[in-house]
C-alpha cells in the first residue's frame, strides 16, 4: 500500500478520512500517514479517529507520500495543488464505496467522491473537484479543475461549470446551465440562467 497523507485537518479532514477507511475495508489500498495542517487543529478530534498532523505543508516537499487535499474552498485548494504538484507529489483519487460512478466518464487526480455521491454518465470532473455527501452530476456534465460540490448539491444534465467554482448544500443546476470561473452558488440556490464569472448567486431563481 502507498503512504497518502490528507491535506486539512478540519472537518472535511475527518470526513475524507472516513473516505479512505471505507476504500481500505474493502480493498486495502492507502496507508494513512496523518494529516497535514499549515494552522491550529483541534488535537482531541483527531486523537478520537487516532490521527495526529504530522507537519505542514512543507514537510512533502521531502515526504515521499501521495496527497488529498481536504479544503473545500477552492481558491486555497488550487493553490496548494500547485505548490505541492510542482514538488513532483501525486495527487490522490478517493471514491467512498458507497458512491455511484457510471459508464464513459472522465476524472482528474485528486478527485474526492463522498459517500452517497452520484455520477451518471459521459460527466468530466477535473482535477482535485469535490463531490461532497449525496451530491449529483448527471449526464453530459462538465466541472472544472478544484470546483466544490456541497453536501445535496445537484447537477442535471448538459451542465458547464468552470474552475474553482463553489457550490452550497443543497444547491441546484438546471439542464444545460454554464457557470463561471470562480462563481459562488448559495446554499438552496436554483441556477435557471447561466452565470458569469466570479459572482455569488442567491436564492430562487438566483440572482446576483
Amino acid at each position: 500500500m502507498r503512504d497518502l497523507v490528507i491535506v486539512g485537518a478540519g472537518g472535511h479532514g475527518r470526513e475524507t478520512l472516513d473516505v479512505l477507511e471505507a476504500i481500505n475495508a474493502e480493498t486495502p489500498t492507502w496507508n494513512f500517514a496523518g494529516f497535514i495542517d499549515d494552522g491550529d487543529v483541534d488535537d482531541d478530534l483527531l486523537a478520537n479517529r487516532g490521527a495526529q498532523v504530522i507537519g505542514d505543508t512543507n514537510v512533502l516537499e521531502s515526504l515521499d507520500a501521495a496527497y488529498v487535499i481536504a479544503i473545500g474552498w477552492p481558491p486555497i485548494r488550487a493553490n496548494l495543488d500547485r505548490r505541492l504538484s510542482a514538488w513532483g507529489r501525486q495527487a490522490a483519487t478517493l471514491i467512498h464505496p458507497a458512491a455511484t460512478v457510471a459508464s464513459d466518464n472522465v476524472f482528474g487526480k485528486g478527485v474526492v467522491l463522498a459517500a452517497g455521491a452520484r455520477v451518471t454518465t459521459n460527466v468530466h470532473l477535473g482535477r482535485d473537484v469535490h463531490l461532497n455527501v449525496n451530491a449529483v452530476v448527471s449526464h453530459d456534465s462538465r466541472i472544472g479543475d478544484h470546483t466544490t460540490l456541497s453536501p445535496g448539491v445537484l447537477i442535471n444534465g448538459s451542465v458547464t461549470i468552470g474552475h474553482g467554482v463553489f457550490l452550497g448544500t443543497g444547491a441546484i443546476v438546471t439542464p444545460g446551465r454554464t457557470i463561471g470561473d470562480g462563481a459562488i452558488i448559495g446554499a438552496g440556490s436554483v441556477v435557471v440562467a447561466d452565470v458569469p464569472p466570479g459572482v455569488t448567486v442567491k436564492g430562487v431563481p438566483g440572482r446576483w
